[in-house]
């Protein structure tokens, strides 16, 4: 069993299923039963349409979601993959999975909906050119129509233009591909194999959200533009309030922001469809109107909400009934569903009703049988429910009020709980999901559950909850975690990375643990993927004893030459059928505990090093995983704070490292400067790694002066030109231009500028069309020692095994022969 982590769940769902909550369960007070009793007289929506998560303009959203009550969605195309981040060493498809829970935590405090693509965030882009050779453009457009014809918004905005005012390369392909899809949506021509699920669907308009910021002022006086600096005393917040505490969900990125009072204007360039002067929702019958034979509707809607009384909720009651059944009469069948699925929500809310489903173990295996202790309560007086089935099972008792009735269900684990988009390997540019329906959804729609069917007063309704795990932290109080379903057989590697040496084997111990409720299992492994590397042994047995969940196995990696430099990927294949998983888990306090299985992946890779470096200082900036990098090559790397480094001795180490971003994130930098300073002067080698231009706690950052700008290199094979007489270069390992293949995402970025003479720069690089850059390294004596400042992305290079980037990274922390 996994030890429960301290976290929370945020429980949220989205593209409901018809008639049926999933995993919501509504604790509104009086007032947010008022602000919601108030939506049921809306039938506007609106999609907002960017490329990443902290894209999206969230004083807009809330405004529009909670003062307009639309409703509203934010599809961004990406999870976030390719970012920096401030938190932790996650990177890739890990700080994917945080920044997915960050922007389901800003839908909470905001009222959107959250919505993917498959597009996968490979790093910073130039251009829309480059960002669409490594995504699939007629798959990411294919699912922004699916998603335009399912979610069927009046208005679609985008956040950045089409055009170098974007920015990133990202951004302008997201316009692009909005105003495609806008078009796209309503031919039904296009993606027509959609049709048999969905409808064609026109948009009234697409607009721009232009901006004023990153130094770019697009606004203007002629523009459309609202002021949405409202404050709503239902909410006790103005919308720049709301917005601030959204945003600041954003927390792997840094972006707590502070609270916006008073007037804010937001302007609107108009794209396409037809204009609008003075709101974006301008032309559009938002109320019932818009759907024939609604009259009943609306005089119920009208009639609740005159009739709502706050301290005496439950009297709603007879009313949302009524129009709960009265909305099957209607013909618009999307606005039937969704408003059903609103006063659903508004029946549980007004009655009281709370209810959950706790399993007893915070993990289980494929097959395994879930044992879950059901517990609903009524607490609203004058209120009669009947708890009648839970999942199909006749239960039939009705509820005192204020009272818990607990039940228990055992329901059977038949899918594991990884995420859906990591079910098969992702390309560099896109995930692979073969499943099309699945499109949009920001977690797994099918994770386990208990449905609760209920008669409210005589009606039922039923309600899907997701089960869950929970247990009391003596801090932190109640905790609740989702349940996990593990694959049958996980296991875990010593090391993630197999570095020989000079055609060294190395050795590398598998742990191997069965999950899940059979006492006896028996498994056949077999490696693959290997070429041009002996694995021994390259097949095994498991035979797991009924009293015995973990063995281990070791296995011998060789390379079958020894002169050359190679990077390769070891996987393991279960029973000829399934790739071997591990576990793999997340916990940040401020998003729910993710837990996900990764191929076990062992990356092999042999370096032709000479290394006479033993000894490192390091010192963590805002995270990255070059201590551990470093230590499966031999060097003993001493992690320290930045107040041990202030009172160590540091005659001992043969080189300081600071992490990336170190100069945005630590408060005492200038001090630990001057520390080092004087370490290099008596003849250390200090390596500095890459810091943002913004947000500096301090611009000294050596001996000599330097600034940093925004220049960066974002093919990852663009040709380097090196001073090849630079000793760098030439000690103890002779770099070659072979050095610098197979490197990922990136060479470089915020690249030093304005640099003093005194600093050698042997190394110039450029993306195709762009002039030479000299700032990616930069290298100067000092005293006895050595300074080295570089903004080369060691960081992803060094935890992806690329041969030539340790050859360099050993040289910048030597001495110089």
């Amino acid at each position: 069993m996994r030890k429960p982590f301290l976290s929370v769940i945020i429980l949220l769902a989205s593209m409901l299923s018809k008639s049926t909550v999933q995993a919501q369960n509504p604790q509104w007070n009086a007032a947010e039963i008022k602000l919601n009793l108030e939506k049921l007289n809306v039938l506007g929506s609106v999609l907002y349409f960017a490329a990443h998560p902290d894209d999206e303009n969230t004083r807009l959203i809330a405004w529009l979601a909670q003062e307009k009550k639309y409703r509203t969605g934010y599809l961004s195309l990406t999870r976030g993959d390719g970012g920096q981040n401030l938190i932790g060493t996650e990177q890739g498809i890990e700080l994917g999975l945080i920044r997915t829970q960050e922007l389901l935590a800003a839908r909470k405090i905001d009222k959107g909906e959250q919505f993917f693509s498959s597009a996968y965030d490979f790093g910073f882009s130039k251009t829309p050119e480059e960002t669409f050779a490594f995504w699939d453009k007629q798959r990411v457009l294919a699912e922004a129509v699916w998603l335009i014809r399912k979610f069927r918004p009046d208005v679609i905005i985008t956040r950045f233009p089409p055009d170098a005012r974007g920015g990133h390369g990202h951004h302008q392909a997201s316009a692009m591909l909005a105003h495609e899809a806008f078009k796209a949506a309503a031919d039904p021509k296009q993606f027509s194999e959609q049709l048999q699920y969905v409808k064609p669907w026109q948009a009234k308009r697409l607009l721009w959200n232009t901006f004023n910021f990153g130094g770019q002022d697009n606004t203007s006086e002629d523009q459309l533009k609202v002021d949405i600096g409202n404050y709503n005393a239902l909410i006790g917040a103005s919308y720049g309030e709301i917005a601030a505490h959204s945003r600041s969900s954003h927390k792997s990125q840094g972006f707590g922001s502070a609270a916006q009072r008073g007037s804010s204007i937001e302007y609107f360039e108009y794209v396409d469809g037809t204009p609008a002067k003075a709101s974006p929702l301008e032309g559009i019958d938002t109320s019932w109107k818009r759907v024939p034979n609604s009259g009943t509707v609306q005089s119920l809607i009208a009639k609740v909400n005159q009739t709502y009384q706050m301290d005496k909720p439950e009297s709603a009651l007879p009313d949302l009934i009524q129009l709960y059944k009265a909305l099957d009469q209607i013909n618009d069948t999307y606005w039937k569903n969704e408003k059903k699925k609103e006063v659903e929500k508004l029946i549980l809310a007004c009655a009281g009703i709370w209810f959950e489903s706790i399993a007893k173990n915070p993990d289980y295996a494929v097959g395994d049988q879930i044992n879950v202790d059901n517990a609903i309560i009524a607490r609203r007086p004058d209120v009669t429910v009947q708890l009648a089935k839970l999942n199909g099972k006749e239960i039939h008792k009705t509820l005192v009020n204020n009272l818990l009735l607990k039940d228990a269900t055992t329901i059977s684990a038949t899918n594991s709980t990884q995420p859906y988009w990591l079910n098969e390997p992702h390309a560099k540019g896109k995930f692979n999901v073969s499943d099309f329906n699945l499109t949009g959804y920001p977690e797994n729609p099918n994770n386990p559950k208990v449905r609760f069917e209920l008669l409210i007063n005589g009606t039922a309704i039923a309600f899907d909850q997701n089960i869950q795990y929970k247990y009391t932290d003596p801090v932190r109080g109640e905790i609740y975690n989702p349940i996990v379903v593990l694959p049958q057989l996980t296991a875990r590697s010593s090391s993630p990375l197999a570095l020989t040496q000079n055609a060294q084997s190395v050795k590398v111990n598998l742990l191997f643990q069965k999950n899940g409720q059979d006492p006896a299992q028996s498994f056949n492994v077999k490696t693959i993927g290997a070429k041009g590397w002996e694995i021994s042994p390259a097949s095994f047995d498991l035979q797991f004893a009924s009293d015995v969940s973990t063995l281990s196995k070791e296995i011998t990696i060789s390379p079958l030459d020894a002169t050359v430099s190679s990077i390769d990927t070891l996987l393991f294949q279960v029973n000829q059928k399934d790739r071997l998983k591990e576990i793999k888990t997340i916990a940040y306090n401020h998003i729910p505990e993710i837990v996900y299985f990764p191929d076990v992946a062992i990356k092999m890779s042999n370096i032709n090093l000479n290394n006479e470096v033993k000894k490192v200082a390091y010192i963590h900036g805002a995270g990255d995983l070059i201590p551990e990098s470093l230590s499966a090559i031999g060097i003993k790397v001493d992690v320290l704070t930045g107040e041990q480094l202030l009172k160590s001795d540091l005659s001992g180490y043969d080189a300081v490292i600071l992490g990336v971003r170190i100069f945005n994130v630590n408060k005492d930098i200038a001090q630990i400067q001057n520390r080092l300073l004087d370490y290099v002067n008596n003849g250390g080698t200090v390596l500095e790694q890459y810091n943002v231009s913004n947000g500096l706690v301090s611009k000294t950052f050596g001996p000599y002066a330097f600034s940093l700008g925004r220049s960066r290199v974002t093919d990852e094979l663009a040709d380097v030109h090196f001073d090849e007489k630079d000793p760098v270069f030439n000690y103890p390992n002779k770099i070659t231009k072979a050095d610098f293949d197979n490197w990922v995402q990136e060479r470089g970025l915020y690249f030093a500028e304005n640099i003093d003479k005194r600093y050698r720069t042997p190394i110039a690089i450029q993306d195709p069309g762009e002039p030479l850059h000299k700032g990616s390294l930069l290298i100067t004596d000092y005293g006895k020692g050595k300074f080295v400042y570089t903004s080369l992305s060691f960081f992803r290079q060094l935890p992806a095994g690329i041969p030539g980037a340790y050859r360099l990274f050993v040289n910048l922390l030597s001495k110089s022969k």
